[in-house]
């Protein structure tokens, strides 16, 4: 091989690898554009979108959980509680009763609420109102949309979202119970839960409902904090504000509002 070949041979092969470089960097570079187009376009999901997982999400839970009848002692003691309200905020509500053995509560974007009847098992009326207000203080202050749409955007179906231009993609079982699940478990700042508290206690008096009811809720989750004994329990102290801080706040206000605590059951 005499040394002209050989100088020719090796500028090929560095032709070779600059080519190879350079048709990976624009390959990478398309990857990273693709990511961003697909990033944009779900950052621009439409509140009619949101509307539609939510409704996927609720009904893929409403199907899969134990609803009672409407003759069932738990929709009818959830119907006494929550007559008359029908809406927070100008969002529509809406009262389901989840015959399970976990003890949880959630309200979601569109205003459907989900009570289990375990938590109504341990919970007087005052009580399980109280929990239902500052569920719905989520909604009005708009968490449960927000922390939704995080999830939508940040989660295992961020790329499914963004798939999507004008309409919501159709999902799975699994995924449909991945989002309902977090709809379930949301967590929110410490922040959130002391505006869902507040903004809790205003829906209830807006409604003609005892806001002390929220306090009793609290000081029966202290008693049960230590131990952990349900996954709302769990889920309250996770990440929220101390609850003797709570119980405190609202109690103020109850006091400096002069309403009545009522008598223990």
């Amino acid at each position: 091989m005499n040394k002209y070949f050989k100088s020719f041979l090796a500028l090929a092969m560095m032709l070779t690898v600059a080519f190879s470089a350079d048709a990976q960097f624009k390959l990478n570079k398309a990857k990273a554009i693709g990511a961003l187009a697909k990033t944009a376009q779900a950052m621009t999901l439409s509140d009619e979108q949101m509307a539609a997982y939510v409704k996927e999400s609720v009904d893929w839970m409403d199907t899969h959980n134990k609803v009672p009848g409407e003759d069932d002692p738990y929709t009818q003691r959830l119907r006494r509680l929550t007559e008359g309200i029908t809406d927070a905020d100008g969002i529509p509500l809406n009262f389901k009763v989840y015959d399970v053995i976990d003890v949880n509560a959630f309200a979601c974007p569109d205003g459907s609420v989900r009570v289990f009847s375990s938590l109504m098992d341990i919970m007087d009326d005052d009580e399980l109102m109280g929990i239902i207000g500052h569920e719905i203080g989520h909604v009005v202050k708009r968490h449960s949309k927000n922390q939704f749409k995080n999830e939508l955007l940040t989660g295992a179906l961020k790329d499914v979202v963004a798939s999507t231009s004008s309409t919501a993609a159709a999902l799975t079982d699994s995924q449909l119970g991945a989002l309902g699940e977090s709809l379930a478990g949301a967590k929110f700042s410490q922040k959130q839960e002391r505006e869902a508290d507040d903004c809790g206690y205003d829906f209830l008096v807006s409604k003609g409902r005892n806001p002390w009811g929220m306090v009793m809720a609290f000081e029966k989750f202290l008693e049960m904090e230590g131990g952990k004994e349900s996954s709302y329990t769990a889920k309250m102290f996770s990440s929220h504000p101390d609850t003797k801080a709570r119980i405190e706040a609202m109690t103020k206000r109850c006091v400096k509002d002069g309403i009545a605590r009522p008598e223990k059951k």
